[in-house]
């Protein structure tokens, strides 16, 4: 899976939001805190509002807010509004890609992709990110030695037995 740097502050960005409540909070404030570019930061903040993860308010005392409670967004629904399904083939949903012969299973791979993205993506909220407490599923998996390596070095689990 590749996130885009796009996702990647996006989500950042939605999750300092998570962490202050001091009302809305400026763009200069997040790319400060975050190290994230302030135009590209503007217009993702711009998609962030246009699917609805955050409100904004113009003036001097203007800034963004979460439109809804950090738990009720998932890292999932940060990454499809500024980059749309978490798993396209082709630009297409995998489900509407048809294959022949002996690429036929490759549709079901391409489901199964889809399916593990799900599994971790929407049960992680802001809320987990900014209070640092994940979901013990993600943590298993983040503790799982073989997933610290790259795929040149990474032995499937069975064959990690240390001999």
């Amino acid at each position: 899976m590749h996130i885009s740097a796009k996702a990647d502050y996006a989500v950042r960005a939605a999750v300092h939001l998570a962490s202050v409540s001091s009302g809305p909070t400026t763009t200069e404030a997040i790319a400060s805190a975050q190290g994230i570019p302030g135009k590209f930061l503007e217009a993702i903040m711009t998609s962030l509002k246009a699917a609805g993860v955050v409100r904004s308010q113009r003036g001097p005392s203007g800034g963004f807010w979460l439109s809804r409670p950090a738990d009720a967004i998932t890292v999932a629904d940060v990454m499809r509004a500024v980059d749309g399904p978490l798993a396209s083939v082709r630009g297409q949903r995998p489900e509407d890609v048809a294959y022949t012969g002996s690429a036929a299973p490759l549709q079901s791979v391409w489901l199964a992709v889809r399916s593990a993205l799900r599994e971790v993506l929407e049960h992680v909220t802001l809320a987990d990110l900014a209070t640092a407490e994940l979901p013990e599923a993600v943590l298993r998996r983040a503790a799982e030695p073989h997933v610290w390596r790259t795929a040149a070095t990474c032995l499937p689990p069975e064959a990690d037995s240390g001999v």
